[in-house]
């Protein structure tokens, strides 16, 4: 897929936009300018760290003013005309800016390093140095990445592979996140096709525990986990090079984890054999969990990645998806115990949904194959 073609440019207050036109793309080259006249953007937020955790927590408040669920001709990741001026000057097939308000950066100077981050004591604040960035699926106004081609699955892959490797160098960013929030149950403020990109300053708290959970277990976690899972009885779908099961403990009503074959610690990682199969068996997994209830299911897909400087040969990329949806008119809402504790009570059992979801990605293959 060498055809994909990468277009960096510039939006008007400096942030950078990236265009990834697709391989079969029937775009031309250029792109138009941006325009607009555009605040400065806010200051980098702080960190505050919570003792009773040691997590950092950022209080990003510039992020209480962004767009929520605005009319489709007010999109604001369509492309511009002359009554939109949106945030993407150009019609794209796929474009990646950097958040006008994000949670993490926008300025990378003021960096620390993980000893700095480290230990735990009262008042302790620090710079949320970083980069958040929206990835555009689609110039399209609804949908999410299950109802783009695959082609186009093809090139958020590579872009994903791209910004991976990008963030990856700034100074201070110590992981990076690929993501797609995908519903208005999950809290999704725009009905464009998207997901985002993080580089955090830290090695996340989910990640930590996973790092803690090999040590214990020791360095071939990731490989006797998918070993289990395709021997039994909770697979959803399989391929060459990647797996799709429902975990054993999974926690939400509805959750799928994505595994490769081959450990690879990130995209970067990932072979252009391995990129291909993936953009398609993952458009069909996201069409069966479509397919589970006949219409749109909430969800977050998380593309979990090593750490950038350490354990790369432990941690294994891997997607995490999981949705609050336990019935066709049910949500599972986290209230004391989930919420408070941390101590979760499935609703559904894994082998059910795994079955279930079986069933989804057959008729959603005959409806629609990939």
């Amino acid at each position: 897929m060498s055809a994909i073609t990468k277009r960096v440019h510039h939006l008007a207050d400096g942030r950078e936009l990236i265009y990834f036109d697709d391989a079969d793309t029937t775009l031309p080259p250029d792109r138009a300018p941006d325009r607009r006249i555009l605040d400065d953007r806010p200051p980098t937020a702080t960190m505050r760290q919570d003792v009773l955790t040691g997590e950092w927590i950022s209080v990003a408040t510039a992020r209480q003013n962004r767009a929520l669920l605005p009319p489709a001709e007010l999109d604001p990741l369509a492309p511009q005309s002359p009554t939109n001026p949106s945030e993407v000057p150009s019609t794209y097939d796929v474009a990646v800016f950097e958040n006008r308000s994000p949670s993490f950066g926008p300025d990378p100077g003021d960096t620390h390093s993980a000893d700095a981050l480290a230990g735990l004591g009262l008042g302790r604040a620090a710079a949320a140095v970083g980069r958040c960035e929206v990835i555009c699926f689609s110039p399209a106004r609804e949908g999410s990445f299950g109802s783009i081609s695959r082609s186009r699955a093809r090139t958020v892959i590579e872009a994903w592979a791209d910004r991976t490797a990008a963030l990856s160098v700034i100074p201070g960013i110590a992981q990076v996140f690929p993501f797609e929030n995908r519903g208005e149950a999950i809290g999704v403020t725009l009905s464009h096709p998207h997901g985002q990109i993080y580089g955090y300053p830290y090695v996340t708290p989910r990640t930590q525990r996973l790092l803690a959970s090999i040590d214990e277990y020791g360095p071939s976690l990731f490989a006797d986990v998918l070993d289990h899972e395709r021997a039994g009885e909770r697979v959803v779908l399989a391929g060459r090079h990647w797996t799709a099961f429902v975990p054993f403990a999974a926690r939400w009503p509805l959750e799928v984890h994505l595994l490769p074959h081959e450990h690879v610690a990130d995209f970067t990682e990932t072979s252009t054999e391995q990129r291909d199969e993936l953009a398609g068996l993952y458009l069909r997994l996201l069409r069966g969990v479509d397919a589970l209830y006949g219409d749109p299911t909430p969800y977050i897909a998380g593309w979990h990645q090593a750490p950038v400087h350490t354990h790369r040969d432990r941690v294994r990329l891997s997607l995490q998806l999981t949705s609050p949806r336990r019935a066709e008119s049910k949500l599972k809402y986290l209230a004391g115990s989930e919420a408070a504790m941390g101590a979760w009570i499935a609703d559904v059992a894994p082998e059910e949904q795994a079955e279930r979801l079986r069933d989804a990605v057959a008729r959603a293959d005959a409806a629609d194959p990939v």
